[in-house]
């Protein structure tokens, strides 16, 4: 088995409940297809470098993945023909990194250490 990081960004307008209902989606299918789903990180709204599609922001959703190559080809088919999307990137890797929450917001202590450098 390959381990996958996956990307996917939504259309800004996408509600929280649309952005569940796309996480679901692709994890079924990377289950359906002997895959597995390692963890699920839900990144937000986050702006983008240049407009894709009209758009200066996009929904960030972030997918570890263990399973075989067919399965990312299967996951990448159906994302082409999704409306609600506006890009995805599959990158390949050796080892997940679970500890690291890049998005998610600053403890105290954190923050502290960050200011004294």
């Amino acid at each position: 088995m390959n381990l996958y990081e996956h990307t996917i960004i939504a259309r800004q307008d996408t509600s929280p409940s649309e952005l569940k209902q796309l996480t679901e989606k692709y994890s079924k299918i990377v289950e359906k297809n002997d895959g597995e789903v390692v963890k699920t990180e839900n990144w937000g709204l986050l702006n983008l470098s240049y407009l894709i599609k009209k758009n200066k922001k996009g929904s960030y959703i972030h997918f570890k993945i263990k399973a075989k190559g067919n399965v990312i080809g299967e996951l990448e088919k159906n994302e082409a023909i999704d409306k609600k999307l506006l890009r995805y990137l599959t990158v390949r890797v050796k080892k997940f990194d679970l500890e690291s929450n890049y998005f998610g917001k600053k403890e105290e202590g954190e923050k502290k250490e960050s200011a004294k450098k």
